[in-house]
């Protein structure tokens, strides 16, 4: 093994370094670093009626377990509805969305590979003290749009409505 070697851990439900990410609550499990660059896996809790804009990543797949909750995928020319068990999959390159489903929480585990997405959260979001979900306030597409393109993702058009 080259670089750091990382040594086996456990992550409680309320450890990992969180953020608040587009009016989420995103808490990372393990990063890029922590995986020799091979993934990245988050825990997401998105609010009822998310969704973020459709975008692509030029060097990611993008994979979603699904713990609690509902949402509608859209991949290209898709569209999943998924829930609680199921498992979603963005290929790289994929333009794609979601959105939440209007009466719980989307409570997932979110995988990347290759690792590195911790990054973009960081730039885009801020660390979160508190672990419940805010009421999510306006994004600033600017700040978004100069984080995602500093680390591999371009955002292609708005979010999809109900």
């Amino acid at each position: 093994m080259t670089g750091t070697e990382t040594r086996p851990y456990v992550r409680r439900p309320d450890e990992g370094e969180a953020f608040w990410f587009l009016g989420n609550l995103m808490t990372v499990k393990v990063t890029g670093a922590e995986t020799r660059g091979n993934l990245t896996v988050v825990e997401f809790l998105n609010p009822p009626g998310f969704a973020p804009p459709l975008h692509r990543h030029l060097h990611e797949d993008e994979m979603f377990h699904i713990i609690s909750g509902t949402g509608r995928f859209h991949c290209d020319d898709e569209v999943f509805h998924a829930g609680p068990g199921d498992f979603v999959l963005f290929p790289v390159g994929s333009a794609h969305t979601f959105l939440v489903g209007p009466d719980e929480p989307l409570h997932t585990l979110q995988i990347t590979t290759p690792g590195g997405f911790e990054k973009f959260a960081a730039a885009a979001g801020e660390p979160a003290r508190e672990r419940r979900l805010p009421d999510p306030g306006p994004i600033d597409p600017a700040a978004l749009g100069h984080a995602a393109a500093l680390n591999g993702i371009e955002i292609l058009g708005p979010p999809p409505t109900r």
